[in-house]
């Protein structure tokens, strides 16, 4: 999304892990624990199982409020925080980031337990890095109770964490923001400028996910965030500038059974244009008519675009020697009405993250007639097996 950026629930991005990862970390969880299981749990399947009826459901268009919706919805289900971006420092080098920050419900009242562990919510959060120079990609997950302030959210002062990794506000207001996230081969430091584009996508940010009541999410979108700070890899430390998107959902929705993964693109286009769009895919390979897209022109003006409105052609493939997944390694992109018509190319081939979940997430060039236009990060759920072909560490 992200569909971002798991469930179609919310937007193409990830909001696959967050659905299943609640009732694996409620069994395996310890402090301090980054990895839950040696074999990898499907998003997708995760998605399938019937939602829990005691969660509020999206159901209609409804105004956002903010600072409000910014901070946590615990009436619903699931929800994330979706930071993706474009970075270079003063010599071009580029590097590609992902933070993400998901909160999955695991009952709908709070604990009855008198333990201080006792949890209503999990957290997890996803870090990633590439490099195109080194043409390297890391990635690492952390998983947390929201207790104890291991994990958790807030809306005022704006704050969402997972132990040390976070993204909070600077001061009173949600911009600026800073990201913050580090293991011992990686590092970010980020601070996000003020933006005036905060995009509502669909129907006044209610996304429909399927054709069943209440299989929707609300999404807004925050693209073109001016970021400042640093990236760490493998003992070096890079100061950059550049540009970050942020997918925001919340959601208590299941995954529609002829669906088996989606796409997701985040498109920013040199001439100031922005385009979101997610494809739902089928078992046969076909795009479910629940996929929708964003199209924001230079103005801030929102369209929304439906399935028959836009097109992606795959027009070549990755193999993944960890998973087996064989991922789409380029697209085209075609918005008839936008008379747009985009080239989308990863900076570096393998961009997957091999985690809990495996799927792919990568910074993408954007090109028209083999020239640079834009930059995008796309997302790829549903093609690695459950099960992987190597219990490789999170963080690569």
């Amino acid at each position: 999304m992200s569909p971002t950026r798991l469930r179609l629930l919310l937007r193409a991005p990830l909001v696959v892990a967050l659905l299943a990862f609640g009732v694996v970390a409620a069994l395996t969880l310890t402090r301090g624990t980054r990895k839950v299981s040696s074999s990898r749990m499907s998003a997708v399947a995760a998605l399938g199982s019937q939602v829990d009826p005691g969660f509020e459901r999206a159901l209609e268009p409804r105004p956002f409020e903010f600072p409000r919706d910014h901070g946590p919805h615990p009436t619903f289900q699931t929800e994330w925080w979706y930071f993706t971006g474009h970075l270079a420092d003063a010599s071009g080098r580029r590097f590609g980031f992902e933070l993400t920050f998901f909160r999955r419900a695991l009952a709908v009242d709070a604990p009855t337990s008198p333990s201080a562990w006792a949890a209503r919510d999990v957290y997890m959060a996803h870090f990633a890095l590439t490099d195109e120079a080194g043409d390297r990609f890391r990635a690492d997950e952390r998983f947390e109770r929201g207790t104890l302030e291991l994990a958790g959210s807030a809306a005022e002062p704006w704050r969402v964490w997972v132990g040390p990794w976070s993204a909070q506000s600077v001061g009173a207001d949600f911009l600026p923001l800073t990201l913050t996230a580090a293991n011992e081969r990686m590092s970010l430091f980020l601070e996000l400028a003020p933006s005036e584009r905060l995009v509502p996508n669909g129907d006044d940010g209610l996304s429909r996910k399927g054709s069943a009541a209440g299989n929707a999410s609300y999404y807004y979108s925050m693209p073109q965030l001016a970021a400042r700070g640093s990236v760490g890899l493998d003992g070096a430390t890079f100061d950059v500038v550049g540009d970050a998107w942020l997918d925001r959902e919340w959601s208590t929705s299941a995954l529609e059974p002829d669906l088996v993964g989606w796409d997701w693109f985040a498109i920013g286009l040199d001439d100031g244009r922005d385009l979101m769009l997610y494809r739902l895919r089928r078992a046969d390979g076909s795009a479910s008519p629940a996929s929708a897209a964003t199209l924001v022109e230079r103005d801030g003006a929102r369209r929304s675009l439906a399935a028959n409105e836009f097109a992606i052609e795959e027009v070549a493939t990755w193999t993944s020697e960890r998973t087996g997944a064989v991922y789409p390694a380029q697209w085209r992109v075609r918005v008839p009405s936008a008379a747009l018509e985009l080239d989308v190319e990863p900076w570096v081939a393998d961009q997957e993250l091999a985690l809990s979940f495996a799927y792919w997430e990568g910074a993408c060039d954007v090109k028209r007639d083999g020239a640079k236009i834009g930059r995008a990060y796309v997302e790829l759920v549903g093609y690695a097996p459950v099960a992987s072909r190597s219990d490789s560490a999170a963080a690569r």
